[in-house]
């Protein structure tokens, strides 16, 4: 993905945007770095070297309002992706927040979502490692959906809620 200063893109981090593209002395080797500021967390800086397609590649393009609506109205039918064993369940969740495909983090909320509410219920709570990927997993959906939908990210939740309901009438 080639990227230009102030475009908004979703990395690993989250939501950010390119401040600028600068070179850099970094082990005595000079190069350019797409210097990301994320849109939640101004204080920090990511440096990711233009050349270095593994680091780039990691780099995507936002979603459009359209295909967030469209993402939206698949979320009911989305399978769950539980998997019983809990070091392959956190391989297969890490690979998932780590590869930023918006379909699988919405199927990893749900599967997540609904294990939570059966723990409830039983008068348990989430594992403390699953809690974490769906928190990841959240902060990486809805960090996007607030940007392009012109939200707060306390709003971003009731309105995909709102917009469920919406579809199921």
């Amino acid at each position: 993905m080639i990227c230009q200063v102030n475009d908004t893109v979703l990395y690993s981090a989250g939501l950010c945007k390119i401040a600028e593209i600068t070179n850099k002395e970094i082990g005595g080797q000079h190069a350019d770095y797409y210097v990301l500021k994320p849109l939640y967390d101004e204080k920090t800086s990511i440096y990711i070297p233009v050349d270095n397609e593994r680091a780039t590649t990691k780099l995507r393009r936002i979603l459009s309002a359209e295909e967030i609506r469209t993402l939206i109205k698949t979320m009911p039918g989305e399978d769950t992706i539980w998997i019983e064993n809990d070091a392959v369940r956190h391989d297969r969740y890490r690979e998932i927040i780590a590869h930023g495909d918006r379909a699988e983090l919405v199927q990893l909320i749900k599967t997540l979502y609904q294990r939570q509410q059966e723990r409830q219920a039983q008068g348990k709570k989430l594992h403390v490692v699953d809690e974490r990927f769906m928190k990841s997993a959240e902060k990486i959906l809805y960090e996007e959906f607030a940007h392009v939908l012109k939200l707060e990210l306390t709003q971003v939740l009731p309105f995909i809620v709102e917009q469920i309901e919406v579809e199921a009438k």
